[in-house]
This record gives C-alpha cells, structure tokens and sequence, in this order.
C-alpha cells in the first residue's frame, strides 16, 4: 500500500505539553488536505496518510512539508513484515545509478532477521538487480529505509523531503502584523508564524498617491505566505489623511518617523480589537532611516503590546534568501509603490530625540487622525 510518513521533531520536547501540540499540528495538517480524501493515522512518533488518490502525490506532499511542526515526508510503502514483501518492496526503490545503502530500523525485536544482517541481505538482492551500483555506507547517493514496526506492518522508502519545521501555527498566541508591499514584511511574518503564532495583518494604503495595483501586490504577498500561515485575514488602513497632515503640519525630516509612530497606534489598536497580544514589524537594525535604535525607540513609545521584529539582526542578503525560498520575492518587487515611500524627505533624521518627536507630533490631532482611520478599513479575508 502507497502511504506518505510524516515526521515532527521539536514536539517532543514538549513534556506533559505535548498532547496540545500534537492536536494543533494535526488539525493543521487535515487543513490543508481539506480537498483530498484519504485516510489519517499514527504509528509512534509520525503521522501516516493512507488510501489517498495516487494521482496525488506530490500535491500532498508539497502540501504537508510546508506545515510549520512538520520536521520530514516520505511516500512509502507499507507491506506486510515478512522478508519476502519487505525485499520485494526494497527492489523496486533501488536506485539505477550511483551509490546506495540499505537502512534498517527494526522497532518490532519478534522479527526474527537483526537489522544489520538484513540490511546486508536485501543490499546484496540490489547488487544482484543492478551490478552497476556501488555500496557507500557513508555518504550514499541513496539510503533504501526498512522501518519494522510493532503492528506487522513495515514502512519502506527512499525518499525523505525535509519539511518547514518549527512549531504548529495557534500553539503560541496571535499577533499583528505591519504588511507592505517590500521585501521584509512577508519574510517577518512567515518567521513569526514558524514559531507557532497566528497571524492576521494590517496594510496602510494611501490612495491615491498609492495605487491599486499596490494594494493587490500586498494582497498578493498575503496569498503567497497564506500557504504557510494557514488563514489569513488583511485590514487595509486608509492612511491618505494621516500622511497628508503629516506632511503638512510636520517638518520634512521628521515625516518618517512620525508616520511610523501612527502606523503603531493603529496597530496595536487593532490588535487588542482582534485578542492580539503583540504587533510585527519587518525591520532590521539599521537598515534605513526609520530603522536606527534612536527610531525604533521613538516608534516603540507610542506601544504598550510587545513588538516583535524577527528581522533585526538579518540582513538584507539574509532576508532575500528567505523570501526567494518562501515565493515571496518575485512579487515584492513589483515595481508599484506603497505609502512608505510617498512624501519621502530629502534627508530624514536618523537619531530622533523622543522630546523634539513629541513638539512636532503636538501639531497633530493624533487621536482624531487614528480614530478616522480606524473608521475606515477594507477587511479583505485572503
């Protein structure tokens, strides 16, 4: 029988805990194999699919390894644990080139061949088949797997594609995060949900100085990252009135980080709307104006949530290489251009005093200006 194996690791140092997370995992897992049939099972520290439509496969698998808990995925078969089944089965997983080995893990001791002298036993049947191949204990370009479990039952594979890892989405609370159109933001919120937490997003638009087709490049980078996030939710701020004063009332040095600081309000006032307990940013340490520590203080000061910055310490290499492997990149940059960069000064401060940041911001109704945009928000369930 054609089954997938399903592997998790950082559960199990979950203690008394670990039943929680396990739920989460699974439910998570059946999610987004909502649209296949199949038939779900455990076998110790794994999960196993059965009686799946074979045409399949790899939809199923691209599926599952992208579920953030999920340390690995094999397809197998899974034979009866005889020596005549479990070298049939061996057979035709041999490669046809290269270098091999045969792995043995027997769990079930009442298997009367030990592991080592099987393994030697069906390697020599796959030397027999294919006397071009070559034997590499150690750095084969194929390991041929025999697991023999406890039920009668033993797993054969050559295949392991190695998963996402880190822990299920829902096992560690929900946050906010700030989504824009760059390179960042996605890659910060793919980084917060692979340690567990649920994630729903908030986008300040500010049409039309900003475009449409901005706007759906962010919904577009929601989408993408949806894979791994599970569910996602996007509350697009009109932000056109607050840039406006800003840039009005405001010098132009100071827009930047006045701006940030609204984006936080109305953050963190949405975040304890939704039963949020943190914001997310996508900022890394120096990386632009806004990004000093002096900035980050100024913009911190208007929050009372945690804020979590996955990125500060990245850098922008670092974070192009998570973008390109999570599908984001291409997308990101699009050339259509988000709030951020609108008004954009000359020559922005880069150490803002929190005192000279509080005189300007007084020539602001702040409260007025977050309430109005607060008013008037698309939510947008991607």
């Amino acid at each position: 029988m054609k089954v997938i194996i399903i592997r998790y690791s950082e559960i199990h140092l979950k203690g008394n805990n670990r039943d929680f997370f396990e739920s989460i995992l699974i439910s998570n897992i059946k999610h987004v194999l909502s649209d296949y049939d199949y038939q779900f099972g455990r076998s110790n520290a794994r999960y196993v699919i059965r009686n799946f439509d074979e045409n399949y496969t790899e939809q199923i698998l691209d599926a599952v390894k992208n579920v953030f808990g999920v340390y690995s995925v094999s397809p197998a078969e899974e034979v009866p644990s005889t020596y005549e089944d479990i070298s049939s089965a061996a057979l035709s997983m041999a490669p046809v080139y290269g270098t091999f080995k045969v792995n043995t893990n027997r769990a079930d001791k009442r298997f009367p061949i030990p592991s080592m002298k099987l393994s030697a036993d069906i390697g020599g049947k796959i030397l027999e088949q294919n006397p071009t191949l070559k034997v590499d204990l150690f750095h084969p370009d194929t390991v041929v797997s025999i697991d023999i479990r406890e039920n009668g039952k033993t797993f054969v594979y050559s295949e392991v594609i190695k998963g996402v890892n880190g822990m299920p989405v829902g096992t560690a609370g929900k946050g906010i995060i700030m989504l824009s159109g760059g390179i960042d933001s996605p890659v910060a919120m793919y980084m917060m949900a692979k340690r567990g937490m649920t994630l729903r997003s908030v986008h300040f638009h500010s049409f039309p100085y900003t475009s449409m087709q901005a706007k759906q490049k962010v919904l577009d980078l929601a989408k993408i990252v949806k894979k791994y996030t599970l569910h996602m939710t996007v509350d697009v701020v009109s932000f056109t009135e607050i840039q406006t004063a800003i840039h009005e009332k405001c010098p132009e040095e100071y827009m930047i980080t006045i701006m940030r600081r609204f984006m936080m309000r109305i953050a963190e006032k949405l975040a304890q709307k939704h039963g949020a307990g943190a914001v997310i940013t996508g900022e890394s340490l120096g990386q632009v104006a806004s990004q000093t520590l002096e900035s980050i203080t100024s913009t911190n000061s208007v929050a009372t949530l945690p804020v979590f910055r996955p990125l500060i310490g990245f850098d922008k290499d670092e974070i192009i290489e998570i973008a390109q492997k999570i599908g984001t990149f291409e997308t990101s940059i699009l050339p259509y251009e988000d709030c951020c960069t609108i008004f954009l000064p000359k020559k922005p401060v880069t150490k803002p005093r929190l005192s000279a940041v509080l005189k300007v911001e007084s020539a602001l109704d702040v409260e007025t200006l977050v309430n109005n945009a607060l008013q008037n928000i698309e939510v947008v369930e991607i």
